[in-house]
């Protein structure tokens, strides 16, 4: 059954088969509305006016009053015309025949229009069994330049065909009854989609696919911006570690690390690294830990300085505290480790006057006996 109608739904022309089948002659210039049953009114009407705002084809299933007085349910098909002045639609049996049922059928068609128009950054689009698009609304549509059933009746197989991104064994896959969910990313818009399998009934073949993309661009975005957060702050942090803890080489072969503030656990894991590695890079034979501008120091970094000087022991190198605060002594007093091999000086001067001295006489020393042995055999 073939119509033509006005954009307000008025029936314009009919042919025969529409003429000899619905109750339209009793009425000068009938519309589909006034045909309708009561209680399908209001949903044929919401269609009509989605129809206005869309460009492609609208279906939507309603019973119409026939010659006799009762009533047939109908599948609609309608499609505004290029100028948009005119409406074509079909009218037919629906492939249930109006079996019981169909009006459960009809009330899960509407849920599922509902949510594809008020759900905002959604899209719902549906694949018969062999992968034909059958469904395609949604508000997030326009994220990504698309319309409204812009896709109807194409394959996905020919439409994603050009697509280097696409994987046709992938899509072959969605048919075979599991739940998938994947991102995807189209013209800069990111999607997270839901692949959910439609049964069949008993003895028919294998049903389709709903399904369910959601824009996630925006929190896509917020999750580089935080990532790139992220980053900065390590970053800075690196800076601020390196600032706080510089290592100085105030003499040839000496390194000295003055400490500032609080040293907690992490502040110490760095400084052992960084200052081990600055040894063996400069082949240094004394490292100085000043710690003059430590008020505090807990009993885990108490440990760990004498750690620390256990392994530049280990690396060939002298590791010298300096500066101990009373109360920084008492702490790793109380510890009850052992500080016998800890070499201490009172402040910084001392330490690198000791360094420096204990350098000199080493270097000093076998020109000193060559001397001696020199003279005496000369005397």
């Amino acid at each position: 059954m073939l119509f033509v109608a006005s954009p307000e739904g008025e029936l314009v022309h009919s042919n025969d088969a529409l003429r000899e089948a619905l109750d339209v002659a009793s009425e000068e210039g009938a519309t589909l509305a006034e045909l309708a049953h009561p209680e399908d009114r209001a949903a044929l009407l919401e269609a009509w006016a989605r129809l206005q705002q869309a460009h492609g084809l609208v279906s939507f299933r309603a019973r119409l009053r026939d010659v006799n007085g009762g009533y047939l349910d109908l599948l609609c098909r309608v499609q505004p015309s290029s100028d948009r002045s005119r409406v074509f639609g079909s009218l037919r049996i629906p492939p249930d025949g109006g079996a019981p049922g169909s009006t459960e059928l009809r009330l899960k068609a509407r849920i599922l229009d509902a949510l594809a128009e008020h759900l905002d950054d959604v899209v719902l689009w549906a694949l018969d069994g062999d992968a034909t698009c059958v469904y395609h609304e949604g508000k997030g549509l326009a994220q990504g330049g698309l319309r409204p059933g812009q896709f109807l009746g194409a394959s996905w197989f020919e439409l994603f065909a050009s697509d280097p991104g696409s994987d046709a064994a992938g899509i072959r896959a969605w048919f075979d009854g599991t739940v998938r969910r994947f991102p995807s990313e189209s013209h800069g818009v990111y999607w997270d989609n839901w692949i959910i399998p439609m049964r069949g009934e008993p003895g028919e073949p294998a049903g389709g696919v709903l399904g369910v993309s959601l824009d996630i661009s925006k929190f896509k975005r917020a999750e580089v911006e935080l990532r790139e957060q992220v980053q900065q702050i390590e970053a800075q942090q690196r800076v601020i570690r390196d600032l706080s803890t510089p290592i100085i080489e105030v003499w040839d072969g000496v390194l000295t690390l003055p400490m500032v503030g609080t040293v907690d656990s992490v502040r110490t894991a760095d400084v052992m690294d960084s200052l081990l590695s600055k040894i063996v890079e400069k082949q240094a034979r004394y490292a100085i830990l000043d710690l003059t501008g430590v008020e505090v120091v807990d009993t885990r970094v108490a440990s760990h300085l004498v750690e620390l000087v256990t392994a530049i022991r280990l690396l060939g190198a002298d590791g010298i505290v300096a500066g101990i605060k009373p109360n920084v002594a008492h702490t790793m007093v109380a510890l009850g480790l052992d500080l016998s091999q800890l070499n201490t000086q009172r402040n910084l001067r001392a330490a690198l006057s000791y360094a420096i001295r204990n350098m000199t006489r080493a270097e000093g020393a076998p020109h000193a006996g060559g001397a001696a042995r020199g003279g005496s055999t000369t005397s």
